[in-house]
């Protein structure tokens, strides 16, 4: 879906018709089902360990997971009304300052970040904790949309159309690494490499990256051990089943229990702190063990409409900045759901990918469904045809 840049900011004068005053029913709708689907898994995946308390955290409430994955479900809801009510020049305007925001909060995240489980991706507000990262993805988009409608004609110079793209993308990534956060960086590489190739970057460029890519894992295999114990586990988990290959033998358990038509919701068996991260990054196991491949397939199929309507609003944009900001993060939804079925069904190495509206997270999922506003913004103003 490569368009010529001058083609798309020219989008406006080919067909004034058309206008809709309000936004994009069916998507919005698709919007609600797959939120409504994942609050409901939420609670039934969490309560075990909700209950069991591990981490002295919530008090042996079964439903405290579930009761703040509601709240933010609902703060959510009303972020994706409020970007929805915006207009698309409200997003074009303050794309610069909001990329220097996220960049200021991703340099504090590796001085005074939250540490987890060795790593330090979040910055405490309070009793609140915040994801950069998640900001750094809408930043991305929306920055990189503006520069590509201000470079009608320019994106296949290297001076104009690449090297300043690519400066945000090593100084982003750079960040990340720091902290460490690897599944952020490549699904922020994905995105911006997507971006580009939209705005009309040749293709021999995305050849060229591909090859510095496979290098730049080549030492990442090399000098973070992290890394290369992940690719190693990936190619063989049950050469380690009680160790390091646990957690992914421990999905593939889960969603084997599932067969057809599944255990029942509420049923899962593995969820009782047999599989880790049962209500977040490895929710979508549970849901195949509790609905079966049936019930695993028709939510693919509620994100493949969602994903199909956001391209046709895409398709349909009046200029150049709507187009890409709407392309962009349909893209950034579809990368994301893929990368975690992926990952949990190992066909992917194991890294921690939430499944968008379903994995228990605030700032994650507020901010998707603010993401989600901002396309229901775009689709009221659409060439009809």
């Amino acid at each position: 879906m490569q368009y010529d840049s001058a083609r798309l900011a020219d989008f406006s004068v080919l067909n004034t018709r058309g206008k809709k005053a309000g936004f994009d029913q069916p998507f919005f709708t698709l919007v609600l089902i797959l939120l409504g689907f994942g609050v409901v898994m939420v609670l039934s995946a969490s309560f075990p360990r909700a209950y069991y308390d591990p981490g002295h955290v919530t008090g042996g409430s079964a439903t405290y997971y579930f009761i703040r994955q509601l709240i933010f479900a609902l703060l959510g809801v009303g972020a994706m009304l409020l970007c929805a009510a915006l207009p698309m020049g409200f997003y074009r305007r303050y794309a610069l300052p909001f990329m220097a925001f996220t960049l200021v909060l991703l340099a504090l995240v590796p001085l005074i970040g939250v540490r987890a489980n060795g790593s330090r991706r979040w910055l405490g507000v309070g009793s609140l904790t915040v994801q950069p990262s998640e900001l750094a993805k809408l930043a991305v988009i929306l920055l990189f949309s503006r520069m590509i409608q201000q470079r009608r004609g320019q994106m296949r110079s290297f001076r104009r159309g690449i090297l300043p793209f690519s400066l945000i993308l090593a100084l982003i990534v750079g960040l990340l690494v720091l902290e460490p956060h690897f599944s952020a960086s490549i699904i922020i590489l994905a995105v911006g490499a997507a971006m580009l190739f939209m705005g009309g970057v040749p293709l021999g460029w995305f050849l060229a990256a591909i090859g510095s890519a496979a290098a730049a894992i080549g030492v990442l295999l090399v000098f973070f051990p992290y890394a290369s114990s992940r690719i190693m586990i990936w190619r063989d988990p049950f050469s380690s089943p009680s160790d390091e290959g646990y957690q992914i033998v421990q999905s593939l358990y889960t969603i084997g229990s599932g067969g057809l038509g599944g255990v029942g919701l509420g049923g899962s068996r593995q969820k009782y702190l047999y599989l880790p991260e049962e209500h977040n990054d490895f929710i979508f196991s549970v849901l195949c063990e509790e609905l079966g491949f049936l019930g695993a397939a028709l939510v693919l199929l509620l994100f493949s409409l969602l994903i199909l309507r956001g391209f046709q609003i895409a398709l349909h944009q009046r200029d150049c900045f709507s187009f890409l900001v709407t392309a962009g993060l349909t893209t950034l939804l579809a990368l994301q759901v893929f990368l975690n079925v992926a990952v949990v069904t190992n066909l992917l190495p194991c890294t921690g990918i939430s499944l968008p509206f379903f994995s228990y997270g605030g700032t994650a999922l507020i901010l998707q469904l603010a993401q989600m506003g901002i396309i229901l913004s775009a689709s009221r103003d659409v060439l009809e045809g």
